[in-house]
């Protein structure tokens, strides 16, 4: 495991070199938080634990980018959980559309559990936080689908009382959001290409989907490492690219903060590695260690795929950043 010093130490000192740092003229403003040794020792110890690519982004450029075991660059992957964060970038859109409100009750919408004591309560912050009180549901199964979340979901615990991980929250949030745009005859998959995707020209190789044909938010996307580094690149620059405001930074920072059952989890992004993480890490996490990071304060944008759950993600970091 990383030591947890350690790595404070290297993040705080080198948020405070790119703070503080005074520049000159055709010198960088700051020393880069990694060094061609040690990305080439977080690529090995990737491909060793049978990973599939990494890619990794300095000040938006793609400065390494090497792919393993029979991977390339034009082949898809499952992002698996590491989905669930595009439902962050989408709330954070139709909170600006006027669409819902972080607070706002999920029964305004879910109207069928206006008589369950608990469910009644749940707001879509809690929903989407995982702290809703509903059983999260199995993540090697495949996941029910809208309408069927809300069926199935049972409310253990009140709101905020406990942190529970799994695929039915971001479904039941997929049934409020379809019940939202339909007097607007979209579709969530539509809307979600319509204001995140199309804006930064991500293109989903493809989309697992229910069968009433929506998409799976918890776990249904599949892309290439390139694809999936757009939208890390789009959360670094707090909702915005190039020129544009895609989604507002205000709203999107409501994602990065943890609650109390589990403070690090926000809405639908992790914040931080094992144990007591450096600070501004933001995570988009799937299984068998599919991973986008991203680290504002050292400006940096890395992606990863594999297949493996012999994956220590203190241990590929401590490898990756320098002292």
């Amino acid at each position: 495991m990383l030591n947890s010093s350690w790595l404070w130490g290297v993040v705080f000192s080198l948020t405070v070199s790119i703070a503080m740092a005074q520049p000159v003229a055709g010198e960088d403003r700051a020393a880069e938080p990694f060094s061609a040794e040690s990305l080439r020792l977080a690529a090995d110890y990737l491909k060793d634990r049978n990973g599939h690519a990494m890619l990794v982004y300095y000040r938006d450029n793609l400065v390494f980018e090497e792919y393993f075991n029979g991977w390339s660059a034009d082949k898809p992957h499952r992002l698996a959980s590491g989905t669930k964060s595009f439902s962050g970038a989408m709330l954070a859109a139709a909170v600006q559309d006027g669409l819902l409100k972080l607070d706002e009750k999920v029964v305004e919408t879910i109207s069928e559990w206006k008589d369950d004591s608990r469910k009644s309560q749940i707001t879509i912050r809690h929903l989407l936080s995982l702290t809703s009180g509903i059983f999260g549901g199995s993540t090697r199964e495949p996941s029910p689908s809208y309408a069927r979340a809300v069926m199935v979901a049972g409310a253990k615990f009140w709101p905020g009382q406990r942190f529970q991980y799994g695929p039915i929250p971001y479904q039941v949030f997929g049934e409020l959001m379809r019940r939202k745009l339909a007097d607007k005859n979209e579709s969530v998959e539509a809307y979600l290409r319509r204001r995140i995707l199309d804006p930064i020209g991500l293109q989903p190789s493809r989309w697992v989907k229910d069968e009433d044909g929506n998409i799976h938010l918890p776990n249904g996307a599949i892309m290439t490492a390139r694809e999936w580094a757009k939208f890390g690149l789009l959360i670094r620059h707090q909702g915005k690219w190039q020129d544009r405001q895609v989604v507002p930074a205000k709203v999107l920072q409501e994602c990065f903060v943890g609650t109390g059952a589990n403070p690090y989890y926000g809405i639908t992004f992790w914040l931080g590695s094992v144990g007591r993480p450096p600070k501004d890490l933001i995570m988009a996490k799937g299984r068998e260690t599919q991973r986008l990071y991203i680290v504002a304060a050292l400006e940096l944008v890395v992606v990863q795929f594999a297949e493996t759950d012999q994956f220590n993600e203190g241990q590929f970091l401590k490898r990756l950043l320098v002292e």
